[in-house]
């Protein structure tokens, strides 16, 4: 009969455990203080006497107070998270405008280098056509 006793009371304080860590979101701080909270206030209402109340209105304070610090906790996490996301999507901006602008750099670099070729192409050719008419302008008076 104890064992049955010691089994069906570990498993109410485990689930009670388990609702205050649930609506405390996951915050062992905030459900402990929550726990705190709400046996003070039981306390006070068995004993109906006043004096329970300052402790009640103590445990409320360090509730609310933990509550406040988890949220700020939240939102600090999420500006991290957005400044990480937003650094992120900077750096992908960048990169690819340094690919864009080597790219464009290569295209002029290669449409240079056939415009060069090919002003020596032709001042090649203009200078062996001019080499040969001498040539033979030249041979023509030792004929």
């Amino acid at each position: 009969m104890a064992g049955r006793f010691v089994k069906i009371g570990g498993i109410a304080a485990a689930a009670g455990g388990a609702f205050y860590l649930y609506s405390a979101g996951g915050d062992p701080k905030l459900a402990q203080k929550k726990i705190e909270h709400d046996a003070a206030s039981a306390s006070a209402k068995v004993r109906g006497d006043l004096p329970g109340h300052e402790k009640e209105a103590k445990k409320a304070g360090e509730e609310g107070y933990e509550a406040l610090r988890a949220r700020a906790e939240d939102l600090a996490n999420d500006a991290k998270a957005k400044a990480n996301q937003t650094g992120r999507q900077v750096d992908r901006k960048l990169d690819q405008y340094r690919n864009d602008a080597s790219q464009k750099l290569e295209d002029v670099r290669q449409t240079t280098g056939k415009d060069l070729n090919a002003a020596v192409d032709k001042f090649d050719k203009s200078v062996t056509e001019g080499a040969s008419k001498s040539k033979s302008w030249i041979g023509s008076w030792f004929g």
